[in-house]
């Protein structure tokens, strides 16, 4: 009877699990080599004198994103916006600022999304936004509330086409079936849209965040990073310098 031939003892026979080791090994070290190759802002940054800042963060941040847009910053109003659920677990995402004023910081979103079920639950938030084109960010974190139904409106009627659209999609942070799902409710979205600039979106909400901390951070290509911090204690805007 002829025995069946095993695995070839050589040199060359490697488990697959090992091989699958050492491509995961090369790709790791790949993937690292271009991190450290990556350039963190190889341009002229400008200079900031805190001692020449105002006295409440808002006039400054005004000025930082306009700065940071006549720069070249693509999409400077884009921000990151940090919630988190009953739990204490943490989210974020990148959204749009829609406005700043004395009331604090503006952004929308529907009321049964992620985030604004997280926001019902913990109305404190934190935002950052990052000008990578002047090497700046801003930190902000504060607390949310959520405007009326009519100012909710107002502030969806005053955008795009678009966002109209995309609010009357809703169903925002649901499971979606499939694209093709998406690609009909869109498409129906997009048609009343037009046909109806004021549609109503009753779940669209907005949201303000009113700032206790904002800080403002100014990056040097020596690392002699400038931090300016604004605390709100006792009705009034304090500043200190943080170590970098």
């Amino acid at each position: 009877m002829t025995d069946h031939p095993g695995p070839p003892d050589t040199p060359d026979a490697v488990p697959t699990d090992a091989a699958q080791g050492r491509s995961d090994d090369a790709d790791g070290r790949a993937f690292r080599e271009l991190l450290r190759g990556l350039r963190v802002w190889d341009i002229e940054l400008p200079s900031f004198d805190p001692a020449t800042a105002p006295a409440e963060p808002l006039p400054l941040f005004r000025q930082w994103l306009r700065e940071a847009a006549e720069a070249g910053q693509p999409e400077p109003h884009t921000m990151t916006l940090a919630t988190a659920d009953a739990a204490g677990a943490p989210s974020v995402r990148t959204l749009m600022l829609h406005d700043a004023d004395e009331r604090g910081w503006h952004f929308g979103s529907h009321r049964g999304s992620r985030k604004g079920r997280e926001l019902a639950e913990r109305p404190q938030a934190a935002l950052g936004f990052y000008w990578p084109a002047v090497g700046r960010q801003v930190r902000i974190r504060g607390t949310v509330t959520a405007a009326d139904p009519e100012e909710s409106a107002a502030d969806l009627h005053r955008r795009s086409t678009g966002a109209l659209a995309a609010g009357l999609v809703g169903r925002q942070s649901e499971v979606l079936g499939s694209p093709e799902e998406l690609a009909r409710a869109s498409d129906a979205a997009w048609e009343r849209a037009r046909r109806e600039p004021d549609a109503p979106v009753p779940s669209w909400t907005l949201y303000v965040l009113r700032p206790d901390e904002v800080e403002f951070f100014q990056g040097d290509a020596q690392r002699r990073h400038i931090r300016l911090n604004y605390r709100y204690e006792n009705g009034r805007w304090t500043q200190e310098l943080l170590w970098p």
